[in-house]
C-alpha cells in the first residue's frame, strides 16, 4: 500500500532523513518509534507532501506520489492527524469536520455538508459539540476532532503523529480502542508515531525505529526485545 524508498529530506541546508525505506501494508498498524528529534515528524510530513523530498520516492497503491501536492495525496486516500492536532480554533466542530470532506474523492463525498456517519461513530461526544468552536475544546476533545476530520474522507491509510501527546488517560484509552476498531475492520492501514511503548505494543503489527534520521531497526512485536528498547529508545 504505502512504500517509502530511500527517502532523503530536511529543512534548509540540514538533512534530517537519510535513506529511509519502510512499508505499510493494507489493514496493518505500523509503528514508527525513536527518541525525540530523530526525524519522525519530518518523515510524516514528507509522506504527506508537506515537506519536499530531496531524494527517494513515496508510492501509494503503486502510484508514485513523490512530486504530488498534499491535496492530491489526501484525495488518493491518505488521512493525516498531525502532531499538535492543528484544529481551526475559530471554526465550529462541525465546520472542522467538514474540512476533512474536501480530501474525499468526488465519488465518495456524498451529499454536500453531510458528515459521513463513520467519521463520528467512534466519537459519539462530537455531535453534541457541533456548535462549539474548536479552540474552546480540551486537548483530548481536539484530538478526537482531529481524528474525525481525518476519517471524514474515508481514507485507506491514516498517518497518526503523536495522537496521545498531552491528553488525559481516559482519552488515550478511547484512542487505543478507536485504533483497534479500525484495525479490526481491516479497511484502513495506519502509520503511527507514538512515544508510549505500552500504547504501541497494544496496537502495533510491525515496528520501525529511527535513529539519527535513518532506520536503525525493524521487526515484529515479538522481536521488539528489551535489548532493542534499551539500545534505541531508552533515554
Amino acid at each position: 500500500m504505502l512504500a517509502v524508498q530511500q527517502l532523503e529530506a530536511g529543512y534548509g541546508e540540514s538533512i534530517i532523513l537519510r535513506d529511509v525505506s519502510l512499508k505499510v501494508e493494507a489493514g496493518k498498524v505500523v509503528c514508527l518509534l525513536g527518541r525525540n528529534g530523530v526525524g519522525k515528524t519530518t518523515l510524516m510530513k514528507s509522506i504527506m507532501g508537506l515537506l519536499k523530498v530531496r531524494h527517494g520516492t513515496v508510492a501509494y497503491n503503486g502510484v508514485d506520489l513523490t512530486k504530488r501536492a498534499p491535496g492530491r495525496r489526501a484525495k488518493s486516500g491518505m488521512g493525516y492527524v498531525p502532531q499538535g492536532r492543528e484544529i481551526f480554533g475559530q471554526l465550529t466542530v462541525y465546520e472542522n469536520i467538514l474540512i476533512g470532506l474536501e480530501a474525499a474523492p468526488r465519488e465518495r463525498r456524498g451529499q454536500a455538508n453531510i458528515i459521513p456517519p463513520d467519521a463520528i461513530a467512534k466519537f459519539p461526544v462530537l455531535p453534541e459539540m457541533y456548535a462549539r468552536r474548536g479552540g474552546d475544546l480540551s486537548g483530548g476533545q481536539q484530538q478526537q476532532l482531529a481524528f474525525a476530520r481525518a476519517l471524514a474522507s474515508q481514507p485507506s491509510l491514516l498517518l497518526l503523529d503523536e495522537p496521545c501527546e498531552g491528553i488525559q488517560p481516559s482519552i488515550v484509552d478511547d484512542i487505543r480502542e478507536v485504533i483497534r476498531s479500525i484495525k479490526a475492520d481491516g479497511q484502513t492501514a495506519i502509520l503511527l508515531v507514538e512515544q508510549s511503548l505500552d500504547f504501541v505494543k497494544s496496537v502495533g503489527d510491525y515496528f520501525y525505529i529511527l535513529e539519527k534520521g535513518a532506520i536503525a531497526w525493524e521487526g515484529t512485536l515479538a522481536q521488539l526485545s528489551d535489548d532493542v528498547i534499551k539500545k534505541y529508545l531508552t533515554v
